[in-house]
């Protein structure tokens, strides 16, 4: 939700509110997983001095905000004496007076802030106010929407995980040899396909860090697998293969038997994109056909 497709919600919320509040300018951030936000959305600004501007709670207007989880509105922020100014410089750069700011609230907590300036001392009317207001409410339904969205992602590939680390059997040991069950080749089919599932679905997922985690552990399942994590992953070290994720991606659809078609279908890629991420795996592992490709992915323990 804070990666790129957070960063166009409230840009075109953003835009809105301008429109129907008659701002000049709007601006505002939303949370990444920290304790504070930065402003990470202008329009209607000519400097750039606001953006990445980290506000924490209980300083500045924002600030205020953030503690409150009400909105705000001051009628000349550099002489305003209820709100702190830790950032005056930067308001002051881009000649900003009267301001306003609202929260965004998902599921009873603050996710963001949106704010709304003129660059006179004017009291900001029930417009402005209102406009602000109702663009929040509306950014507030779409995270709600995509973090619901997430959270089924999160729940599927947790399922996936559990099912794949269930065939694989417990974590090897240092003296752990496979059992005849998870060396069955059918078994290993079920594990690899939860493999290519699980990193389809994790480029669905909005969250940056989330999706790291789900990649993380589709590689740590793909050195484990066969009971030889340890030593492919030090064989791996040795030759010093490295592939992209979307190379990794490829070749675990192509390893399902997929065709660029359907594997550019599968990942939200074009074919020619599948084709290149294709030819340069293949010459990273020093392979000569698709197959061939896909064989020495598991000998590097990149593949399960």
């Amino acid at each position: 939700m804070t990666g790129s497709d957070g960063a166009v919600d409230i840009r075109n919320t953003l835009q809105r509110m301008r429109r129907r509040g008659g701002l000049p300018v709007a601006f505002g951030g939303l949370f990444s997983g920290a304790r504070q936000f930065r402003i990470s959305e202008l329009t209607g600004t000519t400097t750039n001095s606001l953006r990445g501007l980290a506000i924490t709670p209980g300083n500045g207007l924002g600030g205020k905000v953030l503690t409150m989880s009400r909105p705000i509105s001051v009628a000349d922020y550099p002489a305003s004496r209820a709100i702190s100014h830790e950032y005056d410089a930067a308001v002051g750069a881009e000649g900003l007076r009267s301001m306003l700011a609202v929260p965004v609230v998902v599921r009873g907590r603050v996710r963001g802030v949106l704010y709304g300036a003129l660059r006179q001392p004017l009291l900001l009317g029930d417009r402005a106010l209102t406009a602000a207001v109702e663009s929040a409410r509306e950014l507030e339904r779409v995270l709600e929407s995509e973090l619901a969205q997430e959270l089924a992602v999160r729940e599927e590939a947790q399922r996936l995980l559990t099912e794949a680390r269930q065939r694989r059997g417990q974590p090897p040991g240092p003296q752990w040899e496979p059992s005849a069950e998870e060396t069955d080749p059918a078994v290993w089919e079920e594990v690899r396909e939860a493999h290519g599932d699980l990193r389809a679905l994790a480029h669905r997922v909005p969250d940056p860090q989330l999706r790291e985690e789900i990649l993380t552990a589709c590689s740590r399942l793909a050195r484990a697998s066969s009971g030889r994590g340890r030593q492919r992953e030090h064989r791996n070290g040795g030759t010093g293969v490295e592939l992209s994720p979307r190379e990794v991606d490829v070749l675990a659809c192509v390893a399902s038997g997929a065709t660029n078609s359907t594997a550019a279908e599968r990942l939200g890629l074009r074919p020619e994109t599948v084709k290149s991420y294709l030819r340069s795996s293949m010459r990273k592992l020093g392979a000569h056909t698709r197959l061939h490709a896909v064989v020495e992915a598991r000998r590097a323990g990149l593949l399960p």
